[in-house]
């Protein structure tokens, strides 16, 4: 496992055979770490062995197309997260698939978000909420989902929940030492000023 030290081929036989023990077998009888043919063929694990991943895109593929309709298989697929892919340090063989998780689940929990914060039948301001932590626990940097963040506290009518994911979007910018992107800058100013004006008819 490591290139510098490989493991001897007597290790390596050891090691797969109590894999294959601790895996066991489908309900064919075919074991999950199948044997090798020939010592060319390489070590691999059985097609029906699937792991969360692998059912959150299967879910989200079958959802995306059918709009709206989708959301509940979209919604059962961010429950299926915990976190950032992989966690907060990743080996380096792992970088690249962590990437591209985290960006498909953003794009899911954006799409969950936007349609469960905009009115209409489909409306339902808890599921938002869920959908942008699920977001922002991948990945908490991401303006796109600040951005569903605040949109989602002015649908809410929260002025304080609002204020709250501004001052957070600014401070995670101030952290990574950027500036805010345009499109969340023109959001941020447009939800304040209708935000006062409510207020103000409030009033």
């Amino acid at each position: 496992m490591d290139p510098a030290n490989p493991w001897s081929l007597s290790t390596l036989n050891a090691r797969m055979q109590g894999l294959r023990r601790s895996l066991g077998s489908d309900p064919d009888g075919d074991p999950y770490v199948p044997r090798r043919k020939s010592g060319q063929d390489p070590y691999r694990l059985s097609p029906a062995v699937r792991c969360d991943w692998t059912h959150f895109l299967q879910l989200v593929e079958r959802a995306l197309p059918a709009g709206p309709a989708g959301l509940p298989d979209l919604e059962e697929a961010l429950s299926l997260v915990r976190g950032r892919p992989f966690g907060g340090a990743p080996l380096p063989w792992a970088e690249p698939y962590q990437q591209e998780m985290t960006t498909r689940i953003v794009d899911v929990a954006h799409t969950v978000a936007t349609y469960r914060t905009a009115s209409g039948p489909h409306q339902d301001l808890s599921a938002a909420c869920r959908a942008v932590a699920t977001g922002l626990d991948a990945d908490q940097a991401s303006e796109l989902i600040y951005r569903d963040w605040c949109r989602l506290e002015h649908a809410a009518g929260n002025r304080q929940g609002l204020h709250t994911a501004i001052t957070r979007v600014q401070q995670v910018n101030r952290e990574l030492d950027c500036s805010l992107e345009t499109e969340t800058k023109q959001l941020i100013k447009e939800l304040l000023n209708d935000a006062d004006r409510s207020a103000g008819r409030t009033l």
